[in-house]
């Protein structure tokens, strides 16, 4: 999982972090196996994979509603398994209830979550190193 999400960083959101080693450090410090590890100890996440012979996505939502991962290997781009994971994600919330879903997309993800059915939902967040686009769908 922390090698799916530290690619799919590194390799794949060159738009977000502009290949600013300080920014891709950062954005990736809590992506190692320790870090994957609480996350998947906490108890207001739940962590899901796709697997194609192998681990090819990682995400996660919280008990708030909200996805909080959602990450593909550069070598499954385009497959189809990020957009299965965030359907699986997005049934998740519909079965806890959920029914307007929330995330902060990078710029690199927009198009693809629009294309999901997410709209934006204010003004993006220009107060970290990457810009955050806030986006909700109903479910």
């Amino acid at each position: 999982m922390s090698v799916v999400l530290t690619r799919s960083i590194t390799e794949l959101c060159g738009a977000d972090h502009r290949n600013d080693a300080a920014i891709i450090a950062g954005w990736t410090a809590n992506k190692t196996p320790e870090g994957v590890g609480r996350m998947l100890a906490n108890p207001d996440m739940l962590m899901l994979v796709a697997e194609q012979g192998e681990i090819v996505a990682v995400g996660a939502i919280d008990r708030a509603g909200a996805v909080r991962l959602n990450y593909v290997s550069p070598d499954h781009r385009f497959t189809g398994a990020s957009k299965a994971l965030l359907a699986a994600m997005e049934q998740e919330l519909r079965e806890r209830g959920v029914g307007v879903a929330t995330l902060e997309s990078t710029a690199t993800a927009r198009r693809f979550y629009r294309a999901a059915g997410w709209v934006d939902a204010g003004e993006p967040d220009r107060s970290g190193a990457i810009v955050g686009y806030p986006m909700e769908k109903r479910l």
